[in-house]
């Protein structure tokens, strides 16, 4: 059954913007990024999902294809991002089905609460594929085809874009690395080599037409990663400067922009959505596990959806 449009994209945005488009996206069947692939197809893209499960990855592309009628959604199941050659046969499947690629989601990611002494060498082993080589490998097996789309759809700010935008590639990140986080150093590590690895694309692949942008977003509501990272209350939420957690709506909607005309010269920036979060500082501004007293303690993460111990990655 198809998703109301504003839960997953304001109203702002004209229909159509996107038309003859595809967005290629990594961990396309989680929380927030199918918010992101869904807002894109709505507004005239068709896609490409990809994830280690095969039936909610396919599943989930089925549910996207219903925000536009007439849309296709490709949800390739049993790809792991760790694996080079397997990007490169997924985004070979992309374009000869869909006959392109011109935006990228690099949005796959692993995370779990633990302090660095009971983190395992296995266990940051594990993030650091996921996120950075796992970012890494999808930009090594899209980047001819974000290029050709570059070329394609290059603007000059001055003149609408004939054929609309192209050749842009996101990197969804996170903001625990800007003050530090306790229990992340693993996803702290990982997302600041992320960040890095955007702006170095940005760097060497911006005069080719490519741009390259991080979006970061704070706490999301409904979503996997706030389900085990945080004990959420009322509370919590009042704690961050706009009062409240975000929606996956909010970053679709960062998303659209930076892929849009809106964004042409946005080029190599971090864009941050959580409603001022960072700024008061993660370790102070959380009850959910009492700075330092908890990490003194010697404990394990409980009461965390998903926590079953100490981590044995």
């Amino acid at each position: 059954m198809p998703l109301p449009r504003y839960a997953y994209l304001s109203d702002v945005w004209r229909d159509g913007i996107f038309d003859n488009k595809v967005v290629f996206c990594t961990g396309g069947a989680g929380t927030i990024c199918s918010a992101q692939v869904r807002a894109m197809v709505h507004l005239g893209a068709n896609a490409c999902i990809i994830g280690r499960n095969v039936e909610k990855t396919e599943n989930m592309a089925k549910d996207i294809s219903t925000a536009r009628q007439g849309s296709r959604v490709l949800g390739l199941g049993g790809v792991d991002v760790r694996k080079p050659e397997a990007l490169q046969e997924a985004a070979e499947r992309c374009v000869k089905e869909l006959g392109a690629i011109d935006f990228v989601i690099a949005g796959a990611a692993g995370n779990f609460l633990a302090p660095i002494d009971q983190i395992s060498p296995n266990a940051m082993k594990s993030v650091i594929d996921i996120d950075v080589l796992g970012s890494w490998n999808t930009v090594k097996a899209t980047l001819p085809y974000l290029i050709e789309s570059a070329a394609k759809h290059r603007t000059d700010g001055r003149t609408p874009p004939a054929q609309g935008t192209g050749g842009r590639i996101i990197f969804v990140s996170a903001t625990l690395h800007y003050a530090g986080t306790p229990l992340q150093a693993h996803a702290s590590v990982a997302k600041a080599g992320v960040d890095a690895m955007a702006m170095s694309v940005a760097i060497e692949q911006g005069p080719k037409g490519v741009t390259s942008n991080v979006i970061a977003p704070g706490p999301i509501a409904g979503t996997e990663g706030l389900d085990r990272l945080s004990k959420q209350s009322e509370g919590e939420a009042k704690k961050i400067p706009s009062g409240r957690y975000g929606t996956v709506k909010e970053i679709a909607d960062a998303t659209v922009y930076l892929f849009s005309d809106a964004a042409n010269y946005v080029n190599g920036e971090i864009h941050v959505v959580d409603g001022g979060q960072w700024h008061i500082g993660t370790a102070a501004g959380s009850s959910s596990f009492e700075y330092p007293d908890f990490l003194l303690s010697g404990e394990a993460v409980a009461g965390v959806k998903g926590t079953k111990g100490k981590a044995k990655l």
